[in-house]
């Protein structure tokens, strides 16, 4: 797989929310990310993870859930519901998009970011399956019930306490779903190699899920 690829700059919604989406030769899938508490789309992690990603052919949509005056007051930070319907919003935007509009989608959630893209998930039946890094799915409540996409929750192994809130989380799950703990890694997955073991295992898991309902729409 060639990882040659364009950079888009992107406005999403009535808000126009700034984002970047980047594009394959030959997209196999559209996936969204969702950034926790205090990051953006110029997240460093994140755009590492999408730029493997996007070698491996899916597209990826890298977007500031919130304008800058909206990211003063800390309460929005936290705001679940209203992160989650701004990825709806771009799920929506996706679905206009000639370039990505056909292509089955996926959600990749950080932090509190997991929470929004689980939200979301549970609100809009295009999502065909969400990967968490790190993520407080905890934070997601009721949603948590409703979320038909297959879900990856990703953990470090010395994440202490987010361990333990993903495990309450993934028991709330009704969807097929795994808990997957990275040996050595904290939360920022900052040791050498755990970022990488992210990419594989959310690399693999969108290839079996997206690649699934790309198919099928060809049927």
């Amino acid at each position: 797989m060639t990882s040659d690829f364009r950079t888009i700059d992107v406005a999403i919604g009535p808000k126009r929310l700034e984002g970047s989406l980047f594009l394959p030769q030959t997209p196999q899938g559209l996936i969204i990310f969702a950034h926790g508490s205090g990051s953006s789309r110029f997240s460093p992690r994140n755009r590492y993870v999408a730029e493997r990603l996007v070698a491996q052919g899916f597209a990826c949509l890298l977007l500031d859930l919130l304008t800058a005056e909206e990211g003063e007051f800390r309460r929005n930070v936290f705001d679940i519901p209203l992160l989650g319907a701004r990825v709806v919003e771009a799920i929506a935007w996706a679905g206009a998009e000639s370039d990505v509009s056909r292509l089955p989608i996926g959600l990749f959630g950080a932090s509190t970011g997991a929470a929004a893209a689980l939200t979301a998930a549970a609100d809009e039946p295009r999502v065909a399956a969400v990967v968490s890094r790190g993520g407080r799915p905890d934070l997601a409540g009721d949603a948590l019930q409703r979320v038909q996409a297959p879900t990856l929750l990703i953990v470090g192994g010395l994440d202490y306490g987010v361990i333990e809130l993903n495990r309450s989380a993934q028991q709330l799950l009704r969807c097929q779903n795994r808990l997957d703990i990275v040996p050595g890694a904290t939360h920022l997955f900052e040791e050498p190699g755990t970022l990488e073991s992210v990419v594989e295992r959310a690399a693999n898991w969108f290839t079996e899920y997206l690649g699934a309902t790309r198919d099928g729409a060809k049927e």
